[in-house]
């Protein structure tokens, strides 16, 4: 049985960071929003919503938006004499090791399940490993020396074992994101990923399903030998959390399926819970505060909102070819994602539509000429503003330290909030 340990309401201290007040540019999409309706951010507050039962969902998750409050910070465009940082070239190195590992801790006994099991991480087709990237930034950004004097190979030694596992945090959380990608393209009967075959449409179901489960298995023994029962307890919950919220999206009542609240609780179960659970997990093994490690948790929290707010926009906006996927694949697979939940705000005669299916591809255009006619992209992307701003706030808020790895780690934690709103695939 899961342990779930409640997340305490903190406050947050407003204050002054070594690299100054968090920015995060205007958009061009967001032309004609107010500047302080689009800066409004949420409440900083963080619930571990393992602890939450989906009757309850509504009341305890208010993500609407004349809910979004607390502390506000000015959305500008970023100032000239800040150097601008690539994320991903401060972790390459350390990327290109992990990709290696990963490579070695999914290999099979069985040469067909190997086979499949490998089918995401060779080289070409592993992705940008954007979650690892977070994982290994917020590792260094949550770094903390050792208090009591030590010759240097023993300080050397502990921030190296240290390190390491914190990169097994990042192996655990890639597999566990692959594993589910696998089950997710199975359930929708996808044909695509990453601009290639999904598995299952190279392979069959069966083959993808049993890849998907092997994965979670490997992750699980990596994640048992950290012998840390919280950690163990975190990303445990995140499977659970990723199996509720595949559940709620085949499942919906006709109400759910119209309710934003209901959308952003089954987001975080499918999309942040992940990468969240995995920040806070980093903040414990560095042997952080309790408050600390809620600033990770939250800093993951919405950011991984944010990252899929702006994948609905793009199922709308991109183009197959920068996806990698077929667009307008949600809606075609008749889920409901935040553009269709906030033109429906608007055109409250597009609930008839949805609630019919889009079997009909007429129901399709139908949803597609509302979409067109409201603000419903707009609104998407202010709301992942919103929690864009949310994170960096979580990073402002983290304890001073003036090491420069630390701070060029936590600016590009900051810049990692820009990227995820402005991408385009």
């Amino acid at each position: 049985m899961l342990i779930y340990r409640g997340l305490s309401r903190i406050s947050r201290i407003s204050k002054k960071t070594p690299f100054g007040r968090r920015w995060l540019p205007s958009h061009p999409l967001l032309s004609g929003a107010s500047h302080s309706a689009a800066a409004a951010a949420a409440d900083s507050s963080v619930k571990d919503s393992g602890n939450i039962s989906l009757s309850k969902t509504r009341e305890a998750y208010s993500w609407s938006l004349p809910a979004l409050h607390g502390i506000r910070h000015q959305i500008h465009h970023q100032s000239s004499s800040v150097i601008e940082l690539d994320p991903f070239s401060l972790v390459a190195d350390e990327l290109s090791i992990l990709a290696k590992r990963l490579r070695s801790m999914v290999v099979a006994e069985v040469p067909k399940l190997a086979s499949a099991a490998e089918y995401f991480f060779k080289m070409g087709v592993e992705g940008k490993r954007f979650r690892p990237t977070v994982l290994l930034l917020m590792a260094t950004a949550l770094n903390v020396r050792v208090p009591e004097p030590l010759h240097d190979g023993v300080e050397d030694a502990l921030a190296t074992e240290l390190r390491t596992r914190q990169q097994c945090i990042a192996e655990i959380t890639e597999m566990i994101h692959v594993a589910s990608l696998l089950h997710d393209d199975v359930l929708d009967d996808a044909d695509t990923r990453r601009g290639i075959g999904s598995l299952n449409f190279v392979m069959g179901n069966k083959l993808a399903v049993l890849a998907g489960d092997f994965l979670l298995s490997r992750a699980c023994v990596a994640l048992a030998s950290l012998k840390n029962t919280e950690v163990v307890t975190l990303l445990a919950t995140v499977v659970e959390h990723l199996v509720t919220g595949e559940t709620m999206q085949m499942t919906t009542s006709s109400d759910q399926r119209c309710s934003m609240d209901y959308y952003m609780q089954k987001t975080y179960y499918k999309t942040a819970s992940l990468i969240s659970n995995s920040c806070k997990a980093i903040a414990l093994l560095a042997g952080q505060t309790a408050e600390v490690a809620i600033l990770a948790f939250d800093y993951g929290k919405n950011l991984g909102l944010a990252y899929q707010l702006i994948d609905d926009v793009l199922d709308f906006t991109g183009t197959s070819a920068s996806l990698g996927k077929g667009s307008l694949s949600d809606i075609r697979h008749g889920i409901i994602t935040a553009p269709i939940l906030f033109a429906m705000e608007e055109f409250p005669q597009l609930r008839t539509v949805v609630e019919q299916g889009f079997e009909d591809s007429s129901n399709v255009d139908i949803a597609l000429e509302y979409l067109g006619k409201s603000r419903g992209i707009q609104k998407t992307r202010e709301l992942a503003v919103k929690h864009a701003n949310l994170a960096a706030a979580a990073i402002d808020s983290l304890p001073e330290n003036n090491d420069e790895d630390v701070t060029k780690s936590r600016r590009a934690l900051l810049d990692l909030t820009h990227r995820v709103i402005t991408r385009n695939k």
